[in-house]
This record gives C-alpha cells, structure tokens and sequence, in this order.
C-alpha cells in the first residue's frame, strides 16, 4: 500500500483495480512540489506531463529523469525498486499511472510479445522510454485532468479513460492517432485549443468573449466550440466556470481570504452572484462548506 502523500499542491490517487492506481498531480503554486512514493521492483510505471516539467530523482540524487511538456516517461526494472521521487516545477500538471508487472500482464495476455520490454530477451532487464504525447493521448489525459461527473460515477469514468489511454499508448500502427473527429489529426488544432484553455485560464476574472477567442487564436468560432468539447469534454464556459469554482473552493480552504475576495478574485463583482455561483457548483454556500470543514 502506498503511503500518504504529504506535499503541498493538488494530489489525488484513484485505485483503478486491485494492484493499479492513477495519480494526478497539480503544482499551481510558484514553488517545486515534492512528491515521494514508495514504488518497488514488482511495477510499472508511465509518466505523463500534460503541461510544465519536472524531474524524476533516482540512487539518492545521482540520477536524474527529466520529463517535459507533452512528454512521457515509461520505467519499468525487474530488478531494482524505482520509488517515486519528483520534483514537480510551478505551474505544471502529470498523470502517472502505477501498476503490478502481474497486472499489467494480464492486460494483454497472450499479445505480450507485442510490447518491446514483454519480449523474451528483454524481460529481465530494465527499460526506459521517453515519448511525446502524441493528441489521441492528449485528448484522453485532459478528459482525466477535467471532467464534471456525479460522484457515483467517477471511478468508473476514471478507469474506462485509463484503460483507454493504455491502448492508445500502446497502438503504434500506422493509423495510432486517429480520432473519431479528424479535427483532431491537426496536431495545430490541438495546440490552438490548449492556448484557447490556458488563455480563459489566465483570464477567467474577465474573459473574452467567443468570438474575440476565436479569433484571438485563429480558429473559426466553429471549430472552436467543437473542438474544445471533443479535448475537454465541456463548452468553454462550462469548463471555465468548473475551473473557477475549484481555484474558489482552494482559495476558501486557506482561510487567508473573505468571500469578497475570493469572488472578485474569480470574476463575481457582488458577493451575492458568486455565493449563488458556488451553491451551483456544491450545493452549499461558500460560508457552509468551510463550517463542513471545521
């Protein structure tokens, strides 16, 4: 069992199934987050750094693994426990995935030969692989990163997305980057839609409108909406107002700021407009969650 995570920074670990757990880490702040978990020689591991970089410390800090934006990192060693041990950069976001040799065998059972590192010469040695994220996987990881689901079902959304993303990653034929919506083959496109995200992102107190977005980072209105749906699964201002109300709720959790202060901050000239904006969200008032909380 992994330990209890104890940086500061968004942390959330979903168990996927028995011997598999996702990680989802977020540095939002201006300093390096430091995660360390206990990883040993029985597991696989995939890196994921959707956006920001940070670096992978192994043998007591004389080796190191940078992982950059838009990039993966696979390790996997039979023979040597590989715990955890990143350093995080401001202002950067990784999916990690953790799984048992055992399970990730059974995954592909009889199809191992296809996986380099499952072949018969290559199963007792060590093997690392950098990658960039290729837009299949970006588009399956910000559908991870960002969704607004009913608790009830989020496990089960979480692990149809992981599972998902696992044989993406792993179908390297000719057609591998392939999407239902050809928009997204445009790897342009896609990186015209991440600016879009970032840009309300950086805005979100007073954000531009559709059409001033649209032509801001030079795609059709159309091509705007649709595509922001198909990455993100949500309409702009739907993911937008999903942002909003949890950089809200993390400013609340201080206690360092006011309801006044948190609203302005988000966007709400009146108190009155962004309490109404967070029952939306939580079904409780700002004033309410935080007396939960106590």
């Amino acid at each position: 069992m992994f330990e209890e995570n104890t940086a500061t920074g968004s942390f959330e670990e979903v168990l996927v199934d028995e011997g598999f757990y996702v990680l989802k880490i977020q540095n939002n702040s201006s300093e390096i987050q430091k995660v360390s978990r206990p990883i040993d020689s029985t597991f696989i591991q995939f890196h994921f750094c959707l956006k920001g970089n940070g670096k992978f410390i192994f043998n007591d800090g004389r080796y190191a693994l940078d992982v950059t934006e838009e990039s993966s990192l696979l390790l996997y060693n039979t023979q040597l426990d590989l715990p955890m041990n990143l350093e995080l950069n401001p202002n950067s976001w990784m999916v990690s995935l953790v799984m048992t040799i055992r399970k990730f065998h059974s995954l592909f059972s009889a199809d191992v030969v296809y996986i380099p590192f499952l072949s018969a010469e290559n199963k007792e040695k060590k093997y690392y692989s950098q990658e960039p994220i290729t837009p299949a996987i970006a588009v399956v990881l910000s559908q991870i990163m960002n969704y607004n689901l009913h608790p009830s079902i989020k496990a089960l959304y979480i692990k149809g997305k992981i599972y998902e993303l696992i044989s993406i990653y792993f179908n390297k034929g000719e057609d591998a980057d392939i999407e239902q919506c050809p928009f997204l083959v445009d790897e342009e496109n896609v990186r015209r839609i991440r600016n879009a995200k970032n840009i309300m992102i950086s805005r979100m107190a007073e954000p531009p409108s559709l059409a001033e977005l649209s032509e801001e980072i030079g795609l059709s209105l159309k091509k705007l909406k649709e595509g922001f749906k198909q990455i993100y699964g949500e309409t702009v201002y739907g993911f937008l107002f999903d942002y909003k109300m949890d950089f809200a709720r993390k400013m609340l959790e201080t206690g360092q700021h006011n309801v006044n202060e948190v609203g302005l901050k988000v966007g709400y000239s009146t108190s009155s407009h962004f309490i109404a904006a967070f029952k939306k969200k939580y079904g409780t008032t700002p004033k309410k969650y935080l007396m939960s909380l106590a």
